[in-house]
């Protein structure tokens, strides 16, 4: 099978207003490039130094107790379950919409990932999740799609009622809050990712994880590392995936410029939603108060959706569709159930309505204002017909 990405990202670079941020967002590598020789000179490459300073950095910004630094957001996810004790086709409670790592995490955890349909705020429908409660089921992994918290107060009080774990798959929403708290402090894990676009990002993979519970922290710190207690013993079997100590100093070096990063997306959304409000063809999720999303991706959903894509992308706009298969559609998933269009509607809604916008911090004003302009000029003229 052929390396798809390489050529992905040569097809995103015809467009004027991208998706992808990196060449603006790391115009200042030789500065990190220095701090790399720094991890060279002392041979400081696994868990080393850099690691730990984010560890600590990471979990004071967003006021968790504790940080593991892992390979992935993917990892953060699996180590999360078999951490827990899930395995042998227990059963996880998660949403169709979502991206293939979150159901990916759970089918090679071992675990049965159980299906529950999403709401208008492309989040897990939290009135739908005790109608799939079995006897097999062990938790809950909610996903903050695009850096909306779901609505974690009902999702808390199901999850204690029946006695299970909860989850966060926090990957889009570092730095969200809901009533002041940070996503990935409601459950008993919250689970982070550093790719490369997302809103903090290293020049590769990385992942944490935040928990409050001392004993998870400790079995997961030696689960990211083999198992090892020493150079010559192990504890309980375990994986190799660490924080890579280059990519924290990347993450270290960025850190700093979450707030603004987050307040600059805050800010393109908001210029978005005024835009396009009165456009019939278009819905905006309702935005809440004590809610602050940190839009990973700016989602709506559209009319005639696949022709506007077109239409935008004609003029120099890299509109996209995150994502036009739910998972439940998906080839693996034949595997866990008979599933079949029409078994969850919302999702399949979402996947065949929802658009994505550039709303990066480098997008600007002027660029923004001219996306709204063409999106209401799509709608105003027959060529969507």
């Amino acid at each position: 099978m052929k390396n798809f990405l390489t050529k992905q990202y040569t097809k995103d670079k015809k467009f004027s207003i991208r998706h992808n941020y990196l060449s603006e967002q790391f115009k200042d590598y030789p500065a990190i490039f220095n701090k790399i020789k720094k991890v060279v000179k002392f041979n400081d490459f696994t868990l080393g130094f850099e690691v730990e300073r984010f560890e600590n950095n990471f979990k004071k910004l967003i006021n968790a107790k504790y940080c593991i630094g892992v390979g992935s957001g993917t990892d953060a996810i699996y180590m999360s379950l078999k951490c827990l004790g899930l395995s042998n086709n227990d059963e996880v409670i998660t949403t169709p919409y979502t991206f293939y790592a979150t159901i990916n995490a759970i089918a090679q955890a071992g675990c049965k990932p159980v299906y529950v349909d999403a709401k208008d705020d492309f989040n897990i429908n939290p009135d739908l999740i005790e109608k799939k409660i079995t006897k097999k089921t062990k938790a809950i992994l909610v996903v903050h799609w695009a850096g909306r918290i779901c609505e974690m107060e009902k999702i808390k009080k199901i999850a204690k009622k029946h006695k299970l774990y909860l989850i966060e798959d926090a990957c889009h929403a570092a730095l969200a809050t809901k009533n002041g708290i940070y996503a990935g402090n409601f459950g008993d894990i919250g689970c982070f990712s550093l790719h490369p676009l997302k809103n903090l990002n290293v020049w590769g993979d990385g992942g944490m994880i935040v928990t409050k519970n001392k004993n998870i922290e400790k079995k997961l710190k030696l689960l990211r590392n083999h198992g090892l207690i020493n150079r010559n013993e192990i504890k309980i079997f375990g994986i190799n995936s660490r924080l890579d100590t280059v990519q924290a100093v990347v993450a270290n070096h960025l850190l700093g410029k979450l707030k603004h990063i987050t307040k600059k997306r805050r800010y393109n959304a908001f210029l978005l939603d005024e835009g396009l409000k009165n456009n019939e063809n278009i819905k905006i999720p309702t935005r809440k108060e004590k809610l602050v999303e940190v839009f990973h991706l700016y989602c709506l959903r559209a009319n005639k959706r696949d022709k506007l894509i077109k239409f935008l992308n004609s003029k120099g706009i890299d509109a996209k569709k995150h994502y036009p298969i739910p998972m439940h559609l998906q080839t693996p998933s034949k595997e866990i159930g008979n599933y079949k269009r029409g078994d969850f509607p919302f999702a399949e809604k979402l996947c065949d309505e929802t658009v994505s916008l550039p709303v990066h911090e480098f997008v600007t004003k002027k660029q923004i204002q001219y996306i709204i302009k063409n999106i209401n000029y799509f709608y105003s003229k027959k060529i969507n017909s």
